[in-house]
Formats: C-alpha cells, structure tokens, sequence
C-alpha cells in the first residue's frame, strides 16, 4: 500500500509560481511511475504530467509544457510539480497519482493505482 499526501497549492496571481510536492509512504518509492493530474470543476480528470522511477523519462500535457516541470527525489519519497506562468485556466484540484511499475509512464489515468487526496490551485486574473 502506498499513501500520497499532496501540498503547496494555493491562490496566485496570474504569471506566477507554485510548487506541490507529494510525500509518498512505503519503502518502494523508487520502483513506481508518479504522475500529476487535475481537474477543474464541471470538467474530467485530466493528465498533466508524469515521470519514470528513475527521473529519467518525463512526459507533459501540451498545455502545460514549456511552464511546468516533473521531478522526483526518491531519497525523500517525494514527487514535486513545480509550475511557473500559471494561467486562469490552470486552476484545478491537483492529485499526485503512483503506478507501481517500471514500464515506460503513462498518460493513462487507469494506470494509476494509488492516488493522493488533492490540493487546490487557483490562478486569478
């Protein structure tokens, strides 16, 4: 079983910066794909981006590449999204989502087994 606690969400102002970090419990970290995801109200769960165990293959949604970056420190059980140039229509609850496999990640959210409970994003204009 693995638990994933998301954080660092918040209201920014359009053009700025956020970082959420997910804490992951469990002592095989390292042998799962993470990914982040986020939906908008009214809207489907959608993909934004994901990384390999090793942080070595990373893949971005084409609305968020170019501003925002997947990374993981598996020291620290902890995957991290930092998001630069936030827009209005970024606002979401995100979730941090874990795959336990060693195959290439996906965009697939059926994937995913394991998933945090969320942390809100707001970008005003």
């Amino acid at each position: 079983q693995v638990q994933l606690v998301e954080s660092g969400g918040g209201l920014v102002q359009a053009g700025g910066s956020l970082r959420l970090p997910c804490v992951a419990s469990g002592r095989t970290f390292s042998s799962y794909a993470m990914g982040w995801f986020r939906q908008a109200p009214g809207k489907e769960r959608e993909f934004v981006a994901t990384i390999d165990w090793s942080g070595g293959t990373t893949y971005y949604a084409d609305s968020v590449k170019g501003r925002f970056t997947i990374s993981r420190d598996n020291a620290k059980n902890t995957v991290y999204l930092q998001m630069n140039s936030l827009k209005p229509e970024d606002t979401a609850v995100y979730y941090c989502a874990a795959e336990s496999s060693r195959r290439p990640p996906s965009s697939d959210s059926v994937r995913y087994t394991y998933w945090g409970h969320g942390t809100q994003v707001t970008v005003s204009s």
